[in-house]
């Protein structure tokens, strides 16, 4: 598989999306998504604020696919052959 050097997310071999990153910038948007999404659990309980929780969790987790998007390598599907 070769790949540009400069992606912080390689492309899965199988299927749709990204594998685990593959550079140090990529780890760190790894953390921070995590980081943040403790912060949300320990801030927002879902059994007090289900909305808001959720809510949270969603914007994050579409930053953090924005970024896959952006620093990763172009999405497709993918068989294994490649």
């Amino acid at each position: 598989m070769q790949t540009d050097p400069e992606y912080w997310f390689h492309a899965k071999r199988y299927g749709w999306g990204w594998g685990l990153p593959t550079c140090w910038q990529g780890w760190i948007a790894y953390g921070a998504y995590f980081a943040l999404l403790a912060l949300a659990v320990f801030f927002f309980r879902v059994d007090h604020r289900p909305v808001v929780f959720v809510f949270l969790v969603v914007i994050l987790s579409l930053a953090l696919f924005v970024v896959c998007w952006i620093k990763g390598e172009p999405p497709r599907w993918r068989w294994g052959d490649d």
